[in-house]
């Protein structure tokens, strides 16, 4: 046998342990061990096979032919899906719905904690053990107690969602209600991301996603998804999402390795689908954010105006269709001969934000769009 052959043999060796761990690791998280191929399992759950085809495909997963790669598990999950359409309690549409959304949601989930866990996964305890031999010891540790911290932040999740809907008055307001809609987006990030490694471009972003997070819910808003270099957020009151967009620009301004930050923000009716936001406030919103100078907070008419309402800036006046006010905090330049300056009345002790108009301008699918600087009241003025 030549050096080739015996190589070969090696490689496949392993690749048939390494098959092994990871069957061991799939049996250890799901509980149960491969026995059904998918017509077994739909045949089992009393389902037909097309249904659970459906089902599977919500859930993210590829078609596996008549693989028998099934297990019970997967059987009691059609089961439930396909009781609660029979009750009555779910369509059959709605029950897609909840594979998909719950498929899509998790498998992200499970991506962010692997890579989490990636360096222990990595790291061998002890010498000549591989990757697989130290993951098994370290998922069966860690799988309880990640389950039952999965199941602890979803009941919170949904008692905080279950809440705001009961207070609403009806359906319609639960789903095309009034919100304020912000986006916050790095400024440079695809010009950057050609000069950091990869480790560094992701541990920019981890930063940007957390700190991000961790305002936005501090503050009483609420995280709708993260884009890599761009987030989107909402809050039921203007006042909220001031606090929001000004306190990511001044916190990530404070670090010297995020490029600069711009923040868009509009109030309006908003349509809620699956966890997600839409409609033209939202698109609003996106426009703002991409206009906006940098490290700073554009929004529209109607957030200044809900502000207004709220109590939490003066009343604003924006003199006309071509108002602008001096800004040069943030490079934007004086008017020019013969052009109106308007200067808004100055905010009184009570007041947290001020509002400064600025040129209105034409906006792609939206129109005449008139954006107002965001700032803090500064104490005493």
């Amino acid at each position: 046998m030549g050096d080739g052959d015996r190589d070969r043999d090696r490689q496949g060796a392993e690749q048939q342990h390494r098959d092994s761990v990871a069957l061991q690791l799939e049996q250890l998280i799901l509980d149960s061990e491969r026995q059904y191929t998918p017509y077994q399992a739909a045949r089992a759950a009393g389902v037909s096979m097309e249904l659970a085809s459906r089902f599977w495909r919500a859930m993210g997963f590829a078609d596996i032919g008549q693989s028998r790669a099934l297990t019970e598990t997967d059987v009691i999950a059609l089961r439930r899906l396909a009781g609660m359409v029979e009750a009555g309690l779910l369509s059959e549409r709605m029950a897609i719905q909840v594979a998909r959304s719950t498929g899509q949601t998790t498998a992200r989930l499970a991506e962010w904690q692997i890579d989490t866990f990636l360096e222990h996964l990595t790291a061998a305890s002890e010498p000549g053990l591989t990757r697989a031999e130290v993951a098994y010891p370290l998922v069966e540790l860690l799988l309880p107690e990640l389950e039952q911290f999965l199941i602890y932040v979803w009941r919170r999740q949904l008692a905080a969602v279950t809440g705001r809907v009961v207070q609403a008055e009806n359906d319609e307001e639960m789903q095309s209600g009034r919100l304020a809609v912000g986006f916050a987006d790095l400024v440079g990030f695809t010009r950057l991301s050609r000069r950091l490694e990869d480790d560094e471009l992701g541990e920019l972003v981890e930063n940007f996603e957390s700190t991000c997070a961790d305002l936005v819910a501090g503050r009483g808003g609420r995280l709708v998804k993260t884009l890599g270099d761009e987030i989107l957020f909402v809050a039921d009151e203007a006042a909220t999402a001031a606090d929001i967009g000004l306190s990511l620009v001044e916190t990530l301004g404070k670090d010297d390795s995020m490029p600069a930050l711009r923040v868009g923000i509009a109030f309006g009716t908003v349509t809620t689908r699956m966890g997600d936001v839409f409609g033209t406030t939202v698109n609003l919103s996106s426009r703002l954010t991409s206009i906006a100078p940098k490290d700073a907070v554009l929004c529209d008419e109607e957030f200044a105006a809900a502000l207004e309402r709220e109590g939490a800036a003066p009343a604003t006046d924006a003199g006309g269709p071509d108002a602008l006010q001096t800004i040069s905090s943030v490079g934007v330049g004086a008017p020019g001969p013969g052009e109106p300056h308007i200067q808004p009345p100055l905010p009184d002790a009570e007041y947290r934000f001020a509002l400064q108009p600025m040129w209105r301008r034409p906006v792609r699918g939206l129109g005449l769009v008139e954006p107002w600087l965001l700032t803090r009241r500064v104490p005493g003025v």
